[in-house]
């Protein structure tokens, strides 16, 4: 059988860390690595938020369901049923992506 330590003349090898590998850094202070202070405070762009999600999950799924009773409505909007239909989801769709553009660019300024 072939002695797995051979051509190493007894001594392990040691693995080679990678380049890019960023695992321990050595702080001789002890002291943990500083994080970004956050702010726990939910602020009115989090009501935002929590407004288009209740819009998008409660308020047009309720409004898809009355559209039959509301038909003269829809009809003086100018809209077939299926028009309705079709539109009534692109209300929330847009709106939340036009939050999710606002917030990713208010994270990167900050």
């Amino acid at each position: 059988m072939a002695d797995p330590d051979a051509g190493t003349g007894g001594r392990e090898r040691a693995a080679e860390p990678e380049a890019d590998d960023e695992g321990y850094v050595h702080r001789p202070s002890g002291e943990p690595p500083r994080q970004a202070e956050t702010s726990e405070e939910f602020g009115w762009q989090g009501w935002v938020l929590v407004g288009m999600v209740v819009v998008a999950f409660l308020v047009v799924p309720g409004a898809i369901l009355l559209l039959p009773a509301a038909q003269g409505v829809v009809a003086s909007l100018g809209l077939t049923l299926r028009a309705a239909y079709l539109t009534l989801p692109l209300v929330p769709a847009f709106l939340l992506a036009a939050i999710a553009v606002w917030s990713a660019l208010r994270s990167r300024a900050g």
